[in-house]
């Protein structure tokens, strides 16, 4: 007899480009408002000092070129396109000038957030968890090794619904870089082999109805492609 009461989980996990190994999904971590402008689009205020996280599911995982369900709940279903990072290597308190030596590789993110519960959320000065930890709102492309891609630091980061342009940036437009990013984040969690890091969205944040196709890119690091179910 099987000591659980029931049957585990499959582990999460996701492809790695051009590896016949997957890449196990341990831990998500987002970063909030890392776009200027996508601050001021929120009517948030735009914060130089840190960065601030919340966080997702690993079981919230959805792969490129799948489809999704419109979120239960929500009447204002969002996409925020996003750089991610993979982690590769243990940390704690990691120096910034250190930072990259425990980066697996790069991905192309999408952080599907129920924009009018978050808003309530926001009003009410509650967590934002029901807006932002959602079934299958952390699609997730291919993950591209660091070994093959290197670090990028710019490029362009854009996102498509129905072939009509939504979000146009570059990464180099981030508030708090890569490093910065890892380097704070590991100053309050022991970061491990297997962590997202989603590095927040630039500005042009918008709904998604059922039937919609999203496609997103990131210059030097990959695609992305998912179908809201209709």
């Amino acid at each position: 007899m099987s000591e659980f009461v029931f049957p585990l989980p499959s582990p999460v996990s996701a492809p790695i480009r051009g590896r016949a190994q997957r890449f196990p999904i341990r831990r998500i971590f987002c970063v909030g408002r890392n776009y200027e402008a996508h601050a001021k689009e929120m009517g948030g205020a735009v914060d130089r000092e840190a960065p601030f996280y919340f966080t997702k599911a690993s079981e919230h995982y959805a792969p490129s070129d799948s489809t999704i369900g419109y979120a239960p709940g929500t009447t204002n279903y969002h996409y925020e396109m996003e750089l991610v990072v993979a982690i590769g290597t243990a940390g704690f308190r990691i120096a910034e000038g250190q930072a990259l030596d425990h980066v697996f590789g790069y991905a192309c993110g999408l952080d599907m957030t129920r924009r009018d519960l978050q808003s309530v959320a926001k009003e009410k000065q509650r967590p934002w968890d029901i807006a932002k930890d959602v079934e299958q709102s952390a699609v997730l492309g291919d993950i591209a090794a660091a070994a093959e891609v290197g670090h990028p630091n710019h490029g362009r980061i854009e996102l498509r619904v129905n072939s009509q342009q939504k979000q146009l940036a570059d990464i180099s437009q981030l508030i708090h870089s890569v490093p910065s990013v890892i380097a704070h984040l590991s100053q309050y969690y022991h970061l491990q082999p297997g962590d997202l890091i989603y590095t927040g969205t630039p500005e042009g944040v918008g709904p998604v109805k059922p039937g919609d196709r999203l496609e997103g890119s990131i210059e030097g690091v990959g695609t992305i492609t998912v179908q809201v179910d209709s």
